[in-house]
């Protein structure tokens, strides 16, 4: 049986909101719908209507990293356990630009967990960084002024 338990450090009943992908959405929506799925209902269920057990998710996800991998990334660690997928999601948030605060809040973490966490994943953004930082300290042009 799997631990049922709510947020860390947080109340037991208390949620948060994170985004997806419109892509994502819709085929979850279309599941729900199609299941005809309620509030509390379990998303995938094993055959005889409780939780999927271990042993099926981790065949299934092997199975989908030997079909969408190479041979030399399949024998890597990249992605081996579905929770990589989360270091994933959040690496990318932060390469694309979200503030630190807001993938903390986001992926249920403190700022100072996410960024010893992932601050030496983030990558791409220097010439970005460089070109607002030289935005920001423009001095105005001394002839616009006499004008």
């Amino acid at each position: 049986m799997r631990e049922q338990r709510g947020l860390k450090g947080r109340a037991a009943d208390d949620t948060r909101t994170v985004p997806c992908r419109p892509a994502l959405t819709r085929i979850l929506r279309a599941h729900i719908e199609k299941e005809d799925l309620k509030p509390g209902d379990l998303l995938m269920q094993g055959e005889k209507g409780g939780g999927l057990a271990g042993s099926v998710i981790r065949r299934a996800w092997r199975r989908a990293r030997k079909e969408v991998l190479t041979s030399y990334e399949f024998g890597t660690p990249l992605g081996r356990r579905v929770y990589d997928l989360r270091h994933t999601c959040l690496t990318n948030w932060l390469n694309a630009g979200v503030p630190p605060a807001t993938v903390a809040e986001w992926a249920g973490n403190s700022v100072p967990v996410l960024l010893s966490t992932y601050a030496r994943c983030v990558d791409g953004q220097l010439p970005d960084l460089k070109r607002r930082i030289e935005q920001a300290g423009e001095l105005p042009d001394p002839a616009a002024a006499t004008g």
